[in-house]
């Protein structure tokens, strides 16, 4: 039998790899926003415009607005940084999980994994309704059922001066 330590009930080791999931999606999601901002010019407009699938005209549609293009790309840049960092620090870990299945649903509405779709830049693999934005929303999924921002995180030091 496991030795538990902590108020969930986790062994060492399954709380050594929930926080790197948790650590390692949050980084991706913080570094994908930093190099967007990163980059002079950057917009998400060839994407949305490239969109397929059932909400594609929603999404040509805000390409096409001129005055929303810069809303989409901000909320999108800076959406990614903050989901990211509210992950890596574990830090309001609840929200941080509820923005990343957001964006990430939204990224696979645009670009769904669907038999007949071809997209102007092709994916790494070959898909069928399962991509890397559906494994990162499951395992965000899991994520949210196993916290661990209480016991490695900011969580922990904010939580415990607000119930004293």
């Amino acid at each position: 039998m496991t030795e538990k330590t902590n108020q969930y009930s986790y062994s060492k080791a399954q709380l050594f790899w929930l926080v790197s999931l948790r650590v390692i999606i949050g980084w991706y999601f913080l570094y994908e926003g930093l190099a967007k901002v990163m980059t002079s010019g950057w917009t998400s407009y060839g994407y949305l415009m490239d969109s397929q699938g059932w909400f594609a005209p929603l999404f040509k549609a805000l390409a096409q607005n001129q005055t929303l293009m810069p809303v989409v790309d901000a909320l999108n840049m800076y959406g990614l940084i903050l989901i990211g960092l509210l992950l890596v620090l574990g830090c309001f870990e609840k929200l941080g999980y509820i923005g990343a299945l957001l964006l990430l649903a939204l990224y696979y509405l645009s670009h769904p994994a669907l038999i007949n779709a071809e997209y102007i830049f092709p994916p790494e693999g070959s898909y069928l309704w399962v991509n890397k934005n559906i494994i990162m929303m499951v395992s965000i999924a899991v994520l949210m059922v196993f916290p661990t921002g209480m016991e490695i995180g900011l969580d922990r030091a904010i939580f415990k001066c607000s119930k004293k």
